[in-house]
């Protein structure tokens, strides 16, 4: 239990400071101004220069924050978050980003909100990559709809959705290296083969063919840490899991109302000759 739960903390902090394929990916300048010339494509003329002057990323992964160009010159934070699983609880997630983002900018551009001169804020742009598969979700949440009936709050927030299309942009090549990977994974389990075959694909279908092609055996490294973590993670909740039900056991025995073949039926994960250790060690101890 012990092993399993120091494990599983160490997997946690590992996930904190280990970037994802999602942020390996737009910690790149060139990909990073093709993320945001996808998200402002009326912008022709915008360059990396103009990325670094004037405009904060906060990319979101995992609980994990990276910025760029934090400089007093800032007019637009672009907040952009890549979701697997669909949750409304991402808007809750988005406003702690937010507010977090602005305090370190303030704290970057040494400017002092407690002070009667009025902060320079950059205007926030909030964005959702979801990488399942659409259905009948929205392409705007809000945070008011979602959590207060749509009623008027005094603070909102909302996120535009984005999701697979029929563009080749940079992150509509994403969501597709993602389904190409969840495809594999169903075929080849959590192994390098599933990983492999899905970087061979996506290089194959012209999907960020460039980047994989460049960063191949990071994205393996990368790919198979989330690997391992997930393997970690599982088993701490089985572990979590039996332990729970022997302490269940163990007070339904004490109590002597029901016999171990009773209670194998109400804790079904625990076999008779584990119940059966059970008593013996509880025996021993009265």
């Amino acid at each position: 239990m012990q092993d399993n739960t120091r494990q599983a903390q160490e997997a946690i902090a590992k996930r904190k400071t280990k970037d994802s394929v999602f942020l390996d990916l737009f910690q790149n300048k060139t990909y990073l101004l093709k993320l945001y010339k996808t998200l402002h494509p009326e912008d022709t003329t915008a360059t990396d220069d103009i990325i670094n002057q004037y405009i904060i990323f906060c990319k979101v992964f995992n609980e994990q924050t990276k910025q760029h160009g934090m400089t007093q010159k800032a007019e637009l934070m672009i907040l952009v978050e890549a979701q697997s699983t669909w949750t409304m609880n991402i808007l809750v997630r988005v406003l702690l980003y937010l507010a977090q983002s602005y305090h370190e900018y303030f704290q970057r551009t040494s400017q002092n909100y407690y002070k009667s001169r009025k902060v320079k804020m950059p205007r926030p742009e909030l964005y959702i990559i979801y990488t399942g598969n659409k259905g009948r979700k929205p392409d705007k949440i809000a945070l008011s709809k979602e959590f207060f009936e749509g009623v008027d709050i005094d603070i909102e927030v909302k996120a535009k959705v984005i999701y697979e299309s029929d563009t080749n942009d940079i992150i509509n090549q994403y969501i597709i290296f993602c389904k190409v990977f969840n495809e594999q994974t169903k075929q080849h389990g959590m192994t390098r083969k599933a990983i492999i075959e899905t970087i061979r694909i996506c290089k194959d279908r012209n999907v960020l063919k460039e980047y994989l092609a460049q960063r191949e055996k990071e994205v393996v490294t990368i790919m198979m840490s989330l690997f391992d973590e997930e393997q970690i993670m599982k088993s701490f909740i089985r572990s979590e899991r039996h332990d729970e039900a022997k302490e269940t056991a163990e007070r339904m025995i004490k109590m002597g109302k029901l016999s171990l073949e009773e209670i194998a039926e109400c804790v079904p994960s625990l076999s008779i000759d584990e119940l059966k250790e059970l008593e013996a060690e509880i025996m021993q101890t009265i």
